[in-house]
C-alpha cells in the first residue's frame, strides 16, 4: 500500500514525480497509468538517453527502470548516474531474470522485480524506496 509520504506532496513542493524507462511501448504506457492512478506524476521515457536528456526539468523521485534496454540498458544508466553523483532511488524491473542482475542490483541497494510487475508489488517499492530516501535524507540535514 501507498503510505501518505510516499505520493501527495514533496518537500520541495509540487506532486512527487516517478521516472519511467521501458523501450516497450505498451509496458511504459501501463505503468504510467498505474502510477498516475496512484497520485504519483510520471514522465516516461523509451531509453535511457531520453531520460538523460530530460533530467533537469524536474527532479525524479524515484525510477522504475527496465534492466534490458536497447543501447544503455538500465544497470548501466544507474552506474552512470552514480559516476555523475546523482543517487535516485530505483526500482529494475526485467522480463529476463537471472541470478547476476538481480545480485547486482540487490548489492546497489534497489529493488528488482520480474515482469509483468504485480501492481501492488511495485507501488510497495516505490513506497518503500521513497520512504528510505526522505530518511537518509533527513539523517544528512
Amino acid at each position: 500500500m501507498i503510505s501518505n509520504n510516499a505520493k501527495g506532496s514533496t518537500a520541495l513542493g509540487g506532486r512527487t514525480l516517478i521516472g519511467v524507462v521501458d523501450d516497450d511501448p505498451s509496458v511504459r504506457k501501463a505503468l504510467a497509468r498505474l502510477l498516475r492512478s496512484a497520485g504519483f506524476d510520471v514522465v516516461a521515457h523509451a531509453s535511457a538517453v531520453e531520460l538523460l536528456v530530460g533530467l533537469h526539468q524536474r527532479p525524479i523521485q524515484c525510477l522504475v527502470l527496465d534492466v534490458h534496454l536497447e543501447g544503455m540498458g538500465g544497470l548501466d544508466l544507474h552506474a552512470y548516474l552514480n559516476d555523475a553523483g546523482i543517487r535516485m532511488p530505483i526500482v529494475f524491473i526485467t522480463a529476463h531474470d537471472d541470478p547476476a542482475t538481480r545480485q547486482r542490483a540487490e548489492q546497489a541497494h534497489q529493488i528488482y522485480l520480474r515482469k509483468p510487475v504485480d501492481s501492488h508489488e511495485l507501488l510497495d517499492a516505490i513506497a518503500s524506496l521513497i520512504g528510505r530516501n526522505q530518511a537518509s535524507a533527513g539523517t544528512d540535514a
